[in-house]
């Protein structure tokens, strides 16, 4: 599966690297479930640094969502001339 951390890089001045990095993992274990996803299932999906408590620390902190979501997304409204 494709890494998913060098494309939420540019998220890194927004919520810190550590939230990135636990973001990527994650983003990329839960696309790699099938079934019902819960935070126990999450954790047995993730690499190494993916404990159950990581995951329950992610989904506790509060997030400023709607500027990740513009972060990320805003290269892709910008129209090159």
């Amino acid at each position: 599966m494709k890494d998913i951390l060098p494309l939420l890089q540019c998220l890194s001045p927004v919520v810190g690297a550590t939230t990135v990095r636990q973001l990527s993992r994650i983003a990329s274990s839960i696309l790699a479930m099938e079934g019902r996803v819960t935070m126990l299932g999450i954790s047995r999906w993730t690499p190494v640094g993916g404990s159950y408590r990581t995951v329950q620390r992610f989904f506790y902190t509060i997030l400023p969502w709607a500027t990740m979501l513009w972060v990320f997304f805003r290269p892709s409204f910008i129209q090159k001339r």
